[in-house]
């Protein structure tokens, strides 16, 4: 399985280089204004993905970290209380 996992991952590179390389070509942005911006269609890709991605991953993370915290609670609680270790009784020496 692993080794499915792995040639996925590469077959997935091997055709992202070869779409960013077929379509290396200057993409012209306008910004605000009269600023305008000239970049890689590939890089432009790219950033659109990660600005579509990363509140996704922190909203998972913060949640995961969430739910980690109510676990350990519940785990704590859930313990077997510490008992007191139990003393000996003797009869008084008369």
């Amino acid at each position: 399985m692993h080794f499915l996992k792995t040639l996925f991952w590469v077959l997935f590179a091997v055709v992202v280089a070869l779409f960013a390389k077929a379509n290396w070509a200057p993409v012209t942005i306008k910004l605000w204004g009269d600023i305008v911006a000239d970049v890689q269609l590939p890089l432009l890709l790219l950033l659109a993905f990660v600005i579509g991605w990363l509140p996704t991953w922190i909203m998972m993370r913060a949640r995961t970290w969430s739910l980690n915290r109510r676990i350990d609670a519940l785990e704590l609680s859930r313990a077997p209380p510490v008992e007191a270790p139990p003393t000996e009784e003797t009869e008084p020496v008369t």
